[in-house]
């Protein structure tokens, strides 16, 4: 961990917030989808020196003198990107998941055209086109949902609305879907439709990059991701490409939507690529899976649908509202046990986004704290006790207790000094 004294000395506010912060995450289950704890390589990296220099442009092309240096950053990010992914062109310097969508959007789209994508309640991101998004403020969206019955993508629905609607650019992905998705399905329609595609890997891009997830790449004409959840790097974003759209990707980004590439994080993000090429990613992205499984299983066992009856990959919804709950209540029961997840709509749900019916839970965090199988059994029973009386403040309490216990036997960051 970095060395902390400085921060103490001159703003011991901040600092302590910090030190609550980490010990929160020390000591309490991390169970949100969409986060994860990088290596301490990583955390050096974004805490660098690098955050200092203004670097606009692209390496061998700056706007500023004395990018010699950050130049090999951002070179080795994209070399070990397109080694990762086996990608023709990559663009690392988008802020975040949201920035890489728009970057996409921009490259192809103008105001008033047509995209379609999966909507929010089914599983989808805002950016896919939430009214309350840009991405549906300033195009025509269809949105495509899920099968009411199986709560899986029906193939031949997207491709029915494909055809009916013909949208410039079609989006797959999601970030609350657990299944595995058929990017080569998707361009079959992309194709019939006229349409280009992009695939949103940005919760599945680690198991992508282990094998363990269909690639997009070679079926999507671009694909986006953000490099934190399961790639476990910094929180920030990246596109990639077939190369005859490198050119307005790149231009898309610098000077379209952003200014000076912020090259600590590009360095944390050409870390935490080069963990991600190691055999051991791969036996890490693994048991992400298994450990979703099993604790999907623990849960289903406790009686607590899981929405599409199990999970392929790292996260899954539980329709809570089978068990008389919301899922705000949900989500604050648990919070007060220890246990961190996020509301979350499930299909067709009958409530608003920042009520709804479900609740969202991932592994990779657990996983990095080296939990497996029997630990999900742990947790999967903590879960379901919280949930059978979420309003029992001793419940709760023996919870929290249990949980600091477990979290200890797997500790994360070092005290802050």
């Amino acid at each position: 961990m970095p060395d902390f004294r400085s921060l103490k000395a001159v703003d011991p506010e901040i600092h302590q917030a910090i030190a609550d912060e980490r010990a929160r995450q020390n000591f309490g289950l991390e169970l949100i989808a969409s986060e994860n704890f990088v290596s301490h390589a990583v955390l050096e990296a974004a805490g660098s020196v690098l955050t200092n220099k203004y670097a606009e442009g692209y390496p061998g092309k700056r706007y500023y003198g004395g990018c010699e240096f950050v130049d090999v950053v951002e070179r080795l990010a994209i070399e070990r990107a397109k080694r990762l992914f086996g990608a023709q062109h990559v663009n690392v310097q988008p802020h975040s998941g949201t920035s890489a969508n728009m970057a996409v959007y921009f490259a192809v789209l103008k105001p008033g055209d047509k995209l379609m994508g999966m909507d929010l309640s089914a599983g989808g991101h805002l950016t896919h086109g939430h009214r309350l998004s840009y991405s549906g403020r300033d195009f025509q969206v269809v949105s495509y949902g899920v099968d009411r019955e199986s709560e899986r993508l029906d193939y031949d629905e997207v491709r029915r609305l494909a055809l009916a609607e013909r949208p410039k650019l079609i989006i797959c992905g999601a970030s609350a879907y657990s299944r595995v998705i058929d990017f080569a399905r998707f361009r079959e329609i992309a194709d019939q439709s006229g349409s280009l595609l992009m695939a949103d890997i940005a919760h599945i891009a680690g198991l992508v990059a282990a094998g363990l997830h269909p690639s997009p790449v070679g079926h999507c004409h671009f694909v986006t991701t953000t490099t934190h959840k399961t790639l476990r790097g910094p929180r920030a974003g990246m596109v990639m490409c077939e190369e005859a759209f490198a050119k307005d990707i790149d231009r898309s980004i610098f000077p379209g939507i952003q200014g000076g590439p912020l090259m600590h994080i590009i360095a944390a993000k050409a870390v935490a690529l080069r963990e991600a090429l190691s055999p051991e990613f791969r036996v890490y992205q693994g048991q992400i899976v298994a450990n979703a499984r099993r604790l999907a299983e623990r849960l289903m066992a406790e009686k607590v649908r899981v929405v599409s009856g199990g999970t392929d990959n790292h996260v899954f919804l539980l329709d809570v509202a089978s068990a008389g709950l919301t899922g705000k209540v949900a989500e604050k029961a648990l919070e007060e046990a220890g246990i961190t997840v996020n509301k979350n709509t499930i299909p067709y749900d009958p409530n608003p986004p920042l009520v709804a019916s479900g609740i969202r839970l991932g592994t990779a965090a657990l996983t990095s704290r080296d939990m497996r199988e029997p630990e999900m059994d742990v947790v999967g029973g903590l879960i379901a006790e919280v949930l059978k009386a979420p309003e029992d403040a001793a419940v709760r309490i023996s919870v929290r207790g249990r949980v600091r216990e477990l979290c200890e036997r797997f500790p994360l960051y070092d005290a802050l000094t």
